[in-house]
This record gives structure tokens, sequence and C-alpha cells, in this order.
């Protein structure tokens, strides 16, 4: 037996699946979550159910892709701007990288604690600068993190009012 799917459904179902898998994207690093969210928005483009322009899609596009560059970017400039070496963004990274193992508690702790850790095991001989360029890979994680979940946010609002009623 063959089933009729309707496919304009089934991409405007993806289309919200993608973009509340971009959302937890935002916070785990493991995934990309302005892209994932971006591709929620082609998905529900090719609904009858959604009324998506073809000019919101390039300029959402554009701005995941300046954000997805910009938060890879934070991290270091604060890193250096706070006098840290390239240790601490590594050690950010890996701290928010084993706050998934630890738990969402950890999502804000860990990143500090693993930049922290990587600039004393770059430099241990200044604790105090140590801890000030561990505070500036935070800094730029949250920075970072913050435009991510903004940027998804306003996707899914889009996303949201772009849905044509009954």
């Amino acid at each position: 037996m063959i089933f009729n799917l309707d496919f304009t459904i089934f991409f405007a179902i993806l289309g919200g699946i993608l973009l509340l898998v971009g959302l937890v994207g935002t916070v785990l690093p493991v995934l990309p979550g302005p892209p994932i969210a971006w591709a929620g928005l082609l998905a529900s483009y090719f609904s009858v159910y959604t009324n998506l322009k073809i000019w919101m899609l390039l300029v959402t596009g554009i701005v995941a892709i300046l954000v997805t560059l910009l938060d890879n970017i934070f991290p270091s400039l604060m890193t250096k701007k706070a006098g840290g070496s390239k240790a601490a963004t590594t050690g950010c990274t890996l701290g928010l990288i084993a706050s998934i193992f630890l738990g969402p508690v950890f999502i804000l702790i860990a990143p500090f604690i693993g930049a922290l850790i990587g600039e004393l095991i770059h430099d241990s001989s200044d604790k105090k600068r140590a801890f000030i360029a561990a505070f500036g890979a935070f800094k730029g994680f949250l920075l970072g993190t913050g435009i991510k979940i903004i940027t998804v946010i306003c996707f899914i609002w889009l996303f949201v009012w772009s849905i044509k009623p009954n």
C-alpha cells in the first residue's frame, strides 16, 4: 500500500523540528545552531503552510553565516584582549564540551573552569592573569552564545509569523 503523504506538511514539520534543534545547538558546541535553524527556514519555505519569501531566506542565511563566524571569533578576541593565550580559549571550548556530560548546570561554569585550567597549564606563574584571561574567554563565550540564541529565536519567530492561517 502506498501512502499519500502531503510533502508540504512534511516540510513545515521538518522546518519546525530543525528550528528547535538549532535552538538546542546554540548552547551545545557539537551542533551549529544558526545554520541548522536556517535549514529549518529553508525546509519550511517549500511548504504551502508558510509564507516565507526568498529574500527572507537570503537575509537570514547571511545572518546565520555571520553569527556563526562571530561565535568562533569572540572567545579568541576576548581572551586576547584580557591578555590570555590560545590555551584559555581551547580550555573554554573543552569545558563547554565537558558540560554536555556534566549536566545543564555546568553549561555556564565549565567553560570558565576550562579556560582557567587551560591558561594555568600554559603559564602557572601568574594566577591573577590566568583568572583574568579565563574571564575574558568566558565573556567571549557568553557573547557568542547570546548572539546565537537571539538569532535563532528570531528565526523561530519568523517561522511562526509566516505560518498561514487556515
